[in-house]
């Protein structure tokens, strides 16, 4: 044989080599609409009776990746557009994959987890503290979301093909505070001393490619609440973090309308706890001075301790914030910053879960800053008085107070009448002062969880950390520090820990034991009691050890199953009208002739309840460009942030309602003409759904 015979054959095999140590996985990545009912339902997160929906600005979607090694193990991972994640939910997407792929999924290699959006229909959490202030379960919530977190995991299982991960970082400076700084002091000096900010500035992402290094998705993970919309709004929003994840898949899905298109962008929750996105800090509503600084309280007539963001409004402010995470993203994915900011992920897929008994834990951890071994145990759930003063995102009730470590003879015998602590409960508890014993409440169903679930995916040296609640700043870095620190102590790796919040079900807050003893609003939330971060520490801990020398470990107690004892006072939708001479789809008010750059139009239609047909995966509405005279091209639809749909009644006995849309027309948008289409269904009132269709004029946006 020649020597350039032998020297080609030496390279095909070094190419055929190469090509097989490239494709360490299969990747895959998929996104569903979870859109929930936008209107007549309360949204979850403020816990405000008076916040509800009223439409849409921007639909909410779940994404997902799947990620599987050469050996076949397989593991899903969720961010949802969600206030949180409920184990109901979890539990109701795992038998819809089984019933699709067998045994492939199961609950401890799926993670779900939510970004902790304030702005999306609530009812789904099956548990009475957290459905209570939205009236109860929502059917119609649960479905269309239990539907999209399966659908996106079945696109991603669907899409997998042979690829890599790479994983990055950056700072983001400009996103976050601490909006329980004086909390943060508590922990100790040497501690803080490790670290410039009391928040989390790291951006960390996971980008996933094929092995032509064509992009198909990139996760990010930034710790920051998804509160820039406070609980005025009315409408069904992504917040911040969702906003970003548009901007991201509008770059990579040119010419494609947000929630469309192969490439996947999202923005996940982390250790969120105490961050806040409102960056101008808390001031007094009416006086417009400092609030103080422990209890967040402002002196008599100078209002509510509010924070507020960059932006002259609430959505100025989303989109400022949200801009800025997705210009940190896509540097990380620009071509020329890929050498310098990127490595590869490489080693085998594993997983590892376990239910835990929370109140009934009894356990010890070791205690870095004291170098002793504490002693640690649960307590029933319970709401501090804190809880109830809510925070500078959204400020509470009645005369509460954040920091309050007394109880009041008047609240007491209100918390005693609905279910009363015992008196191990208020020891268990202190220095909290219990003003709802939750864990005690039963009736007419349980009224937080006291199972927990804890999950660590491991992708080659990354692990993601899914905690079940909002950790706080210096919770989450203890907690990556005792992670990193277990897998390198049992498997000899150094790790890179992601933690995923709000994951799989939803339990609160948990604050270090330090930050516990302020009671302010987050330790208040702290539902099992002073030693919870130390129970995690502990639990999270003997998981990864196990997980890096592939130890089975007892599932533990699963939750209760309570989908058959769900009540609500929600209704459903008895009928619809229309006044007479008119029709539904009837364009109540037209566009005007021409509109200018930077101007809003604005159209009105008769229209039927909303709630009749969610639209999931399509749009109640769309304006379209006029490209010749046989075609017209969707130029926006309901998911777009340019838009917003609103609806309202106009007649409840009779069932008038009409749908308000209104365009905002920005710097980008193309001249041309221009009409608007709304669809809908309304329920005939001897029974049925039938849809209707209402199209204004067209109209013309001149060039700037």
């Amino acid at each position: 044989m020649s020597n350039s015979k032998m020297a080609f054959l030496a390279f095909l095999a070094v190419s055929f080599l190469c090509g097989l140590a490239s494709a360490t996985y299969k990747v895959g990545v998929g996104r569903a609409d979870i859109t929930g009912p936008p209107v007549e339902i309360n949204f979850m997160g403020y816990a405000n009776i008076k916040q509800v929906g009223r439409g849409i600005h921007t639909r909410v979607f779940a994404r997902a990746f799947v990620v599987e090694d050469e050996k076949g193990n397989r593991v899903a991972f969720v961010s949802a557009d969600a206030g949180m994640m409920g184990y109901g939910l979890k539990r109701e997407v795992i038998k819809r994959l089984q019933a699709r792929y067998g045994n492939l999924y199961h609950n401890d290699n799926v993670a779900i987890s939510g970004t902790h959006t304030h702005g999306a229909p609530g009812g789904f959490l099956m548990h009475l503290l957290y459905d209570i202030s939205i009236l109860g379960f929502v059917p119609q919530t649960f479905e269309v979301m239990a539907q999209g977190l399966y659908l996106c995991i079945k696109r991603a299982t669907d899409n997998l093909v042979d690829g890599r991960i790479l994983l990055s970082k950056t700072t983001v400076l400009n996103v976050n505070i601490n909006r329980s700084p004086s909390s943060y002091l508590r922990n100790p000096a040497e501690e803080r001393a490790q670290y410039e900010h009391d928040t989390d500035k790291t951006l960390t992402q996971l980008r996933f490619v094929d092995l032509e290094n064509n992009l198909l998705g990139a996760f990010n993970w930034y710790a920051v609440h998804a509160t820039s919309m406070n609980n005025t709004n009315r409408l069904v929003t992504s917040d911040n973090v969702g906003y970003a994840a548009l901007l991201l898949e509008k770059e990579y899905n040119p010419n494609k309308m947000p929630g469309k298109g192969k490439f996947v962008g999202a923005f996940c929750s982390s250790n969120l706890g105490d961050v806040s996105p409102n960056i101008m800090g808390p001031k007094c509503s009416i006086s417009g001075n400092e609030c103080d600084l422990l209890t967040s309280r402002c002196p008599t007539g100078e209002g509510d301790c509010f924070a507020s963001g960059p932006g002259k409004d609430m959505f100025e402010s989303t989109q400022i914030l949200g801009q800025r995470l997705a210009d940190a993203a896509l540097g990380l994915l620009n071509e020329q910053s890929q050498e310098s900011t990127a490595r590869e992920v490489t080693g085998d897929v594993r997983f590892i879960h376990q239910f835990v008994d929370m109140p009934n834990y009894n356990g010890s951890t070791y205690n870095p800053l004291s170098r002793k071994v504490d002693k640690v145990r649960g307590c029933q759930p319970a709401m501090g008085y804190s809880f109830a003063a809510g925070t500078t995102d959204g400020p509470g009730a009645f005369s509460f107070e954040q920091g309050t470590t007394t109880d009041n003879p008047m609240w007491n015998f209100v918390r005693d009448f609905i279910a009363a602590p015992t008196q191990e409960d208020i020891k268990c508890h202190e220095p909290k002062p219990i003003l709802l014993a939750t864990g005690r409440a039963t009736f007419p169903y349980e009224w937080q969880p006291k199972i927990v679930s804890d999950q660590l995916l491991k992708i080659g040296d990354v692990i993601i950390a899914a905690v079940p609640c909002e950790f706080t700043t210096m919770a989450g870095r203890r907690l990556r520090n005792q992670i990193r620190a277990a897998a390198s102590a049992v498997g000899g790796i150094d790790t890179e820990v992601i933690i995923a919040g709000l994951t799989n079900i939803y339990t609160s807050y948990t604050v270090t034991p330090e930050e516990y003893q302020a009671q302010r609003y987050e330790a208040a939330s702290t539902i099992f009691g002073p030693h919870t971060h130390s129970i995690y520490m502990d639990v999270f801990e003997r998981l990864t050890k196990a997980m890096m020398r592939n130890e089975t470990v007892d599932a533990g107690p699963s939750p209760p199953y309570m989908n058959d004892v769900m009540l609500s006072l929600n209704t459903g939708v008895l009928f619809d009208g229309h006044p007479i001479n008119t029709d539904f789809g009837y364009v109540k008010s037209q566009p005007n002739k021409e509109y200018g750059i930077n101007e809003t139009v604005k159209v009105t239609y008769i229209s039927g309840n909303p709630r009749n047909n969610l639209f999931t995966e399509k749009t109640y509405f769309t304006i379209e460009r006029k490209i010749n005279e046989d075609r017209w091209k969707v130029a926006y639809t309901d998911a777009s942030w340019e838009t917003k749909m609103v609806w309202h009644r106009t007649n409840t006995i009779l069932g008038f309602s009409e749908m308000d849309i209104y365009w905002d027309i920005s710097p980008q948008t193309l001249p041309g003409e221009y009409r608007i289409r709304h669809s809908g269904e309304y329920k005939y009132i001897l029974g049925g759904k039938y849809p209707y269709e209402g199209l204004t004029h067209s109209f013309t946006v001149k060039e700037d």
